[in-house]
């Protein structure tokens, strides 16, 4: 498992990495869990945070309520008892349990998209759970004492969030991909242009390095330079 640990010392570890990446954050007081992968990876979720020796997860974040990223969320909401953290954007769907999926950004993903807009009641549903705390543009978890905060990302989806760990390191959903060398460029995504905007949020963070829920970490340099593609 691939770990990197911020300046004040909170580590963050990549707990899943096949269908859909998984991310837990563990302050000293708290262990946060960003995503949680989909239905078929849950015994490989609960095998690494165990290897952690982690006592109990406190908050559950979900990026956005697409089945690869939010499939196992009752489960854990349930064994763990954590609260969970979604956009007030896409909690309806989390009640629901199915999310819109969305339009394809390439000409080679257009079929995928096209089938599963047919089929996503079918092919897309997760097990509903309850969300806990709604996030709007900005949420700080600085009232419990940590140095992290969850802004709105969205152009994958309506209500994609993303979180921002010491202003150092951001776990970014599906805001980027990087499952394609020397590309971010999602192949869905149902606003393009809004989505670079969030790019630019981010990159507005500060951060240096974003942990995306598909594929390998990006460095600022890689998204500095795609931002002034676009310009």
């Amino acid at each position: 498992m691939k770990t990197w640990t911020t300046k004040s010392g909170y580590k963050i570890t990549k707990l899943l990495s096949f269908r859909g990446n998984a991310y837990l954050i563990a302050t000293g007081t708290h262990n946060i869990l960003v995503d949680t992968g989909s239905k078929s990876s849950y015994n490989n979720l609960l095998r690494s945070f165990t290897q952690l020796y982690c006592a109990k997860i406190d908050i559950l974040i979900i990026t956005h309520a697409h089945y690869d990223h939010c499939d196992n969320s009752s489960k854990i909401k349930n064994q763990e008892g954590c609260k969970v953290i979604m956009s007030k954007y896409e909690s309806e769907f989390a009640q629901k349990g199915y999310g819109p999926l969305p339009k394809a950004t390439l000409f080679v993903t257009r079929p995928v998209a096209y089938l599963g807009k047919q089929l996503e009641r079918k092919v897309a549903p997760f097990t509903p759970f309850p969300v806990d705390i709604l996030v709007d543009e900005y949420l700080t978890l600085n009232d419990i004492g940590l140095n992290i905060e969850i802004i709105h990302t969205p152009g994958h989806s309506q209500g994609s969030i993303s979180v921002i760990v010491d202003r150092e390191i951001a776990i970014v959903g599906d805001a980027m991909f990087g499952v394609f060398p020397g590309s971010i460029f999602p192949p869905f995504a149902n606003d393009v242009p809004l989505m670079r905007k969030s790019w630019k949020k981010l990159l507005d963070t500060g951060c240096v390095l974003f942990l995306p829920g598909h594929g390998r970490k990006i460095k600022r340099e890689l998204l500095e330079a795609k931002l002034n593609k676009e310009r």
